[in-house]
């Protein structure tokens, strides 16, 4: 059986990491990671032509907060960096998908199993 463990990049950001967008003004926490691209083709002809990323690298969702609103948000690795402040989101729902804020991180919920 062929070893494709070598074929996939291993995301830079993890679960319950906070980052900011190198671009627009605003941070997030990672609640999911595609290996590569996987939103729809709109999506990515949405994005202006100068900044639109590649598709053969990770992508993130993330809870994100701008100051003045909270939403989801869809960002490849290439846009984020680590956010260093320390400060938790004020995103309303971290307390749905992480049990708390702790060491600069968020702790995921532990899942139930079936």
């Amino acid at each position: 059986m062929p070893d494709h463990s070598s074929d996939q990049r291993s995301a830079k950001f993890d679960i319950g990491q906070v980052v900011k967008h190198n671009l627009f003004e605003f941070r997030g926490v990672v609640f999911d990671v595609d290996p590569e691209f996987s939103n729809t083709e709109e999506w990515w002809q949405a994005i202006p032509e100068s900044v639109r990323p590649e598709k053969d690298q990770p992508f993130y969702h993330l809870l994100a907060t701008n100051g003045d609103s909270c939403y989801v948000a869809y960002a490849s690795e290439g846009n984020l960096c680590a956010d260093n402040t320390g400060q938790p989101l004020s995103h309303p729902q971290t307390r749905l998908i992480f049990e708390r804020f702790e060491n600069g991180r968020y702790l995921p919920k532990q899942r139930m199993a079936n």
